[in-house]
Order: C-alpha cells, then structure tokens, then sequence
C-alpha cells in the first residue's frame, strides 16, 4: 500500500443568491452537470442522491476519452453544510474528502470549500519532497475549481454558464 499524508485545500467564494441556491448546485443532478468536473455539453453522466450513505456520480466526455468522478455523502445538512467523498477511480484508488459549508449573508451567501487531498508518497521521499508535493497538488487542485467555482458562481447568479470557446 503507498503511504500518503492529507494536504489540505480551503477556498472561500461569495454568492449573490441564497445559500439554498448554491447548496442545490453541488446537490442537484440537473446543476451539477453544467459546472462539476464537466461541462453540459460534454456530460454523459450526472446522478446524485444527497443523503447520508447517498452516492454522485459524474463522467465527463473530452478528446475521445470518459473521465469519471465518483463519491458518497458522508454529511447532508440543507442548505449549510455538504461531505463527501471524491474519486476518479480511472487514475487513483485514493479518496479525497470535501466539505462544503454555506452561510447565509445579508445579502447573499459565503461558501467555504475545503478538501483533504490525499498525496501518493515515493520510496524515499524526505520532508521537503513531501511539502513540495503538498504544494504542488494543492496548486493544480486549486486551479480546477478556481475555473468551476467561477462556472458555479455564474450558474446560480444568472442561471447559465458562459463556457469558453474551443
């Protein structure tokens, strides 16, 4: 078994819309399709079933290959709270937690993203190989829901995603 140690992602992003809006679009089969890990166009699959014990399911179809994410509910608290798990089991067996917290503003909302990322260690790795790999995972982590939070943020403020040209 590869031993892995957990970086730890924490992104924050606010919402112009209700808590109940953005809870519903990491929820929601029919929202999740247009902005988590795929595209509405390039989507084959989006199921999800958000209880506890519950599973979700995406598969993305780009350049001639399927790329599927899977997880199960762990935490289902409408509309402030979401944990689950994550895995794209066509590259790894390792399984990330997430957790989604949404609080309510005045004018709007607050989502907090967090995710343990579980980083793969090579024989013989040191503590500075090993920080380095947590920075680098937490960058490219980063980066992919940098440009799906901003498809989510234009999701539940003006109901539809402006994808880039291709």
């Amino acid at each position: 078994m590869t031993e892995t140690s957990i970086a730890t992602l924490i992104m924050k992003r606010t919402f112009e819309v209700p808590a109940e809006k953005v809870f519903e679009a990491w929820t929601k089969a029919a929202m999740i399709k247009k902005w988590m890990f795929t595209m509405e166009h390039t989507n084959k699959v989006a199921e999800s079933d958000p209880r506890v014990g519950g599973t979700w399911e995406i598969v993305d179809h780009r350049e001639g290959k399927d790329y599927r994410a899977i997880g199960e509910y762990k935490v289902v608290e409408p509309p402030t709270k979401l944990v689950f798990t994550f895995k794209m089991p066509q590259f790894s067996d390792l399984e990330d937690d997430i957790t989604v917290e949404i609080q309510p503003l005045n004018s709007g909302c607050e989502m907090t993203f967090t995710q343990e990322i579980n980083v793969p260690h090579e024989e013989g790795w040191t503590t500075e190989d090993i920080e380095k790999a947590h920075a680098d995972w937490k960058k490219e982590t980063e980066q992919g829901w940098y440009y799906m939070f901003l498809g989510l943020k234009q999701l539940v403020e003006t109901g539809k995603i402006n994808y880039p040209s291709s």
